[in-house]
Parts: C-alpha cells; structure tokens; sequence
C-alpha cells in the first residue's frame, strides 16, 4: 500500500506562527479566480506600478545579461552600484554617504527583516505607524518584540502626532518606524513634523527604520529625511529601492544606507540568506539612477492625475469620504458613513461590484473604517470603479 505523504503531522516552528501576510496579494487570487470565471474585475488591490519598466533600464539589463553578469556579486552588492546609490542618496537627502554604508538587497521587504533580526531582542519594543505596511507588525511579532502602535490619525492627514509618539517612547523602544509617503493612507510627513520627531527622540540611543521607497512620488511639497536632520543619521536606517519609481517590482531590488557597522551585519544576513543580488538587475539598476529620469516625472504626474479624479469620485458617492493623499499611489477613503465595517464592504465590492481593493483593517487596527484603492491602473479603469461603485451603493444604502 502506497506511503501517504500525509501521514505524519507537519511539526512547525512556533516561530512561524508569528507571522503574518500580505493581504493585497490574497485579494488578487481572488479576484483572478473571479475573472477565471469570465467576471470583469477591476484591479485597484495591488500597490505596483502598471507602467513598464523604462526601456533604457531594460536595454542596460539585457546587455549585462550578454556581458556575463549571471554570477555571483558581493553581499552587500556590487561596488559600482552601491557608488551610484551612494552619490544619489548624497544629492536628494543632502547627507554624506559612502559605499560601505549601501547594502543592496533583492527587494525592500529583507530590509525590514534584517534590522529586526539585527536590532529586535525579545520584549524590545518597537514603534510603528497603524495603520501601516503589515510587514511591519508581522517581522516585530516574528522577532519576538513588542509592537508599540502609533495611530495615524485622518484629521491630522494621516501623520503622527508626535506628543503621542514621545508618550510611547520608554526605556524599552528599540526601533521607531516612519514611512513617508505613507501606505495605505498617501500621508506625506511635513519637514517641520519630522525635526520634531527626532527632537522627541532626542540623544536616546534609538533606532529610526524610515521606508522612503515613495520617495519620488510626493504630489505636493518635499520629500524630507529623518537622516537629514543633523544628529540623527548615524541613527537611522533609510529604506529604498527600486519597485515604486522605475516600476521594476519584479527585478527585485531594494537597498538600506546605514552606519557602517551595521551595514556590516546586515551584509551577514545576505550571505546566510540570499547570497547577494542579482547581478544584471544591479547593472540595470546603475541605469536606472544615472540614466533619463523622464519616466519618473511621467508617472508621479500620471498618478498625481488619478488621485484627482479619484478622490473627487469617490467624494460624490453616498458614505465615502476621502481626504487628498500627498504622496505614492493610493487613496483611503473613509467609509464610516455606509454603516459598513471594512472588511465585509471590501469583500461585498470585490464580489457583488467587480472592483477590488482592500480593506483598512488590512492595515493594522486602526484602519478600521476605512479602504484602500491603488491608482495603479488607468484613468478608464478608475472611471469604471467609480461608476461600479456608486451603483452598488445606490443599490444597497
């Protein structure tokens, strides 16, 4: 009689428990399902840019591919490209950065993964913004810290309120989290809020984890850096990559500017983990920051144009509201005013509508109340959400 290869319980590490998801990319499945079954679906779940990679990018890639870039590069990644990244983070956050404080990683998300498992010890705790990217959450369960939420709150534009962030602070923070631009919300953190985060920080000896990866798609204003503000740079580590302003989510490339000491640690990481980057997608990334910079302004106007459209649709239907996100590609809507809880309307859109997005609560607790749409997809997709939208709430408010 044939073995099963069920027979046996799966044992699993406790650790692994701990961990959360992405909710974005259940919500695809889903919606591919329904489309399997012959249903339109409009896509507004995922945060990627439905742009193509720019073709200088692409031809610099495919040349590195002919030259024999396919083996093996250092961990931290490829000297010329840490250079580059180097004297580009230099320029726009108008810091001083050397080579050896660039290590280049296939995405953003083990950055987050290597400064928990570098700096996290159990009980630690760790501030973070909820609502927020659920990595975040996820990787301080994981690492056994203590998650320490910082509610971004919608009538201070989904920023902080930094008095309440000096009040979570204790003798136990271990690591702060700030992203700006802001997922889910499209918050932008002003420079003035920022200098006085880092005076609530003060002289603790605190780490700053600050995801800029929306760095290049602020609508209004600036994009600041907590490791601009003089004092803090050596105690913030400075999250960026590749994905979101050259749309190249699938080449995998992201990258950390920190001391150098640490740098060093998460280098370690990479070795033990992924061994190092792939190395054609590191000449094209070269590219990408040296090259025509044309196709970044083209999409940050694009997606600077469907928040306009979207944000005053969606303020037209029946128990939506839905302030002007400043930054990267998404809105939020509050839809306290349909009497829905978040999680079932977005469910109810997906299946009765045709549109997905996702739930606020994907997010974080304090994203209950709301929903979030990625204006990654054309204006035409955006009108007929809106229009879906507002005939399943003419229909069922």
């Amino acid at each position: 009689m044939p073995h099963s290869s069920h027979s046996h319980e799966l044992r699993l590490a406790r650790r692994v428990t701990r961990l959360g998801t992405e909710t974005a990319f259940e919500v695809l499945v889903r919606a591919r399902a329904l489309e399997a079954t012959g249903r339109d679906i409009v896509h507004l779940e995922i945060g990627e840019p439905d742009f193509d990679t720019p073709s200088n990018v692409v031809e610099a890639g495919i040349a590195a591919l002919r030259a024999g870039f396919t083996h093996y590069g250092p961990s931290n990644g490829m000297l010329e490209l840490r250079q580059t990244i180097a004297e580009y983070v230099s320029s726009t956050r108008h810091i001083s950065v050397s080579p050896d404080e660039v290590v280049v990683v296939p995405g953003g998300k083990p950055i987050i993964f290597f400064i928990m498992l570098a700096l996290v010890e159990e009980g630690d705790e760790v501030i973070y913004p909820n609502p927020g990217f659920p990595i975040y959450e996820s990787m301080i369960h994981y690492t056994m810290g203590k998650a320490v939420p910082i509610h971004l709150r919608e009538h201070l534009d989904f920023g902080l309120d930094v008095n309440e962030l000096a009040a979570l602070i204790t003798d136990r923070t271990r690591l702060i989290i700030l992203n700006s631009p802001h997922n889910p919300t499209g918050g932008v953190m002003p420079r003035q809020q920022i200098e006085a985060i880092a005076a609530a920080i003060g002289d603790r000896n605190i780490m700053v984890l600050s995801d800029e990866i929306y760095s290049r798609l602020v609508f209004e204003g600036e994009h600041y850096s907590i490791a601009s503000v003089p004092g803090m740079k050596d105690r913030t580590i400075i999250l960026d990559g590749f994905s979101k302003t050259y749309a190249m989510t699938g080449w995998r490339m992201g990258y950390s500017i920190c001391r150098p000491d640490l740098a060093q640690q998460l280098s370690r990481l990479m070795t033990n983990s992924n061994s190092c980057t792939a190395s054609f997608t590191q000449m094209a990334g070269i590219e990408a920051l040296r090259g025509d910079q044309s196709s970044v302004e083209h999409m940050r106007q694009a997606f600077m144009h469907r928040r306009d459209l979207f944000v005053a649709g969606l303020n037209k239907i029946k128990g939506f509201s839905c302030r002007n996100p400043h930054g990267a590609f998404y809105v939020f809507p509050n839809i306290q005013g349909t009497g829905w809880s978040s999680k079932p309307l977005a469910d109810a859109l997906l299946e009765e509508a045709g549109v997905a997005c996702l739930s606020g609560t994907a997010f974080g607790a304090y994203g209950e109340g709301y929903l979030r749409f990625s204006t990654a997809n054309s204006e035409e997709a955006i009108q007929k959400a809106l229009d879906r939208i507002a005939e399943w709430v003419g229909k069922r408010l």
